[in-house]
């Protein structure tokens, strides 16, 4: 997987980074990445990627954009509320780099579709807010085979003293 002159110019920091260079790059652009939820969690786990490069970015929530989200789910705005925010998420991240390729879920992620779904990416970050659908986010992840992670907020929050 190459890059085009636009994405040299885009992803330059990037490729004069020891750790990354064009190979890097390459290899960022070729991954797959699924977030689960585009809330609070789920918005930043959507932005960083898409202005990394990440090749393919998808994201599921069955929940609408309303106006006491937007103080907190930055990859949303006001004149969306009302809108699925699947569908919120994946028009932000168009705009803000395309050459991302964005897929939307407008629907819940359950024992159903969880294993059909997941299986399609190389990583999947759970943005959920609930420990129901985090369960099944993790055993649909091992069955599948693919890297979970979870945002540095929520692990820090499961071992912090109460």
């Amino acid at each position: 997987m190459t890059l085009g002159p636009e994405e040299i110019e885009r992803y330059k920091r990037h490729l004069v980074l020891h750790d990354v260079g064009g190979q890097g790059q390459q290899r960022i652009k070729a991954a797959k990445v699924l977030v689960v939820g585009a809330g609070g969690l789920g918005s930043p786990a959507l932005m960083y990627p898409a202005a990394a490069g990440v090749g393919t970015l998808a994201v599921i929530d069955d929940d609408r954009v309303s106006l006491d989200n937007l103080q907190r789910q930055i990859v949303h705005d006001t004149p969306r509320v009302g809108v699925p925010k699947a569908a919120s998420a994946a028009e932000t991240i168009a705009r803000l780099n395309p050459h991302v390729v964005v897929e939307s879920y407008t629907e819940r992620l359950t024992a159903k579709n969880a294993l059909g779904i997941i299986a399609r990416y190389d990583i999947v970050a759970d943005g959920s807010d609930n420990f129901a659908t985090r369960y099944l986010v993790s055993d649909a992840c091992y069955l599948a085979k693919r890297r979970w992670c979870l945002p540095r907020s929520v692990r820090s929050m499961a071992t912090s003293p109460r």
